[in-house]
């Protein structure tokens, strides 16, 4: 009887053995294949025509708006997923919809002033998927004390 079962036991260890390797096997040919999957993908890329506006001397308490324009000179729609400025004094807004490759996009930033007295620099963030996935526009200029 203890032969029976030492043998059984060796059948079953041998059974789940022999499963094990064939499915090493399948998952050789299935790595082998993930080639096609871990090759680069066609990206869109943002360029800004022009990334900094100046806007020169204004008084105290004046809106400066400005349109920075940007082009997709890459191979895929570009989505902008988020825009933000570097203080609440600014506030952006974009375009919402896919710029398709060779198509202009747009950033509009309005900067309030009040209360901004001095040199000025406000950075807008922007994130898309494009192959330069974050990149910043700025205005700049001197904000006069009323």
């Amino acid at each position: 009887m203890k032969k029976i079962a030492f043998l059984g036991l060796l059948s079953i260890t041998f059974i789940v053995g022999a499963c094990g390797s064939g499915d090493t096997k399948k998952a050789e040919q299935t790595s082998g294949d993930t080639t096609s999957i871990t090759q680069p993908t066609a990206a869109g890329k943002i360029e800004f025509a022009d990334p900094a506006f100046d806007f020169g001397q204004i008084k105290e308490g004046e809106i400066v708006e400005h349109t920075f324009t940007f082009k997709n000179v890459g191979t895929a729609p570009i989505i902008l997923s988020e825009v933000n400025a570097s203080c609440g004094c600014t506030t952006p807004d974009y375009s919402k919809t896919p710029v398709l490759p060779g198509k202009v996009g747009e950033v509009k930033v309005a900067f309030n002033s009040m209360g901004q007295a001095g040199k000025q620099q406000k950075i807008v963030t922007v994130m898309s998927n494009a192959e330069n996935g974050i990149t910043t526009v700025q205005l700049k200029g001197e904000v006069l004390k009323k």
